[in-house]
């Protein structure tokens, strides 16, 4: 009888527990703005590449083009 009542007890207590739903996410996500920091580090060497290669061809060209 008291197994029961124990059984009856833990079930309603995973019931319970099953029926909360999750918090929500909290509006400040330290992930995301350091995905965006990656993002616009990505975007600033992509960017640069051209004035990059500009420097590297004119380094060439005053070494006597070796």
């Amino acid at each position: 009888m008291n197994f029961s009542k124990i059984l009856f007890a833990i079930f309603a207590c995973f019931m319970a527990f099953a029926a909360v739903s999750a918090a929500p996410e909290p509006r400040w996500n330290p992930f995301k703005k350091l995905e965006r920091v990656g993002q616009n580090i990505r975007d600033g060497i992509v960017k640069a590449q051209p004035a990059i290669q500009v420097v590297g061809e004119a380094a060439t060209i005053y070494r006597g083009g070796k």
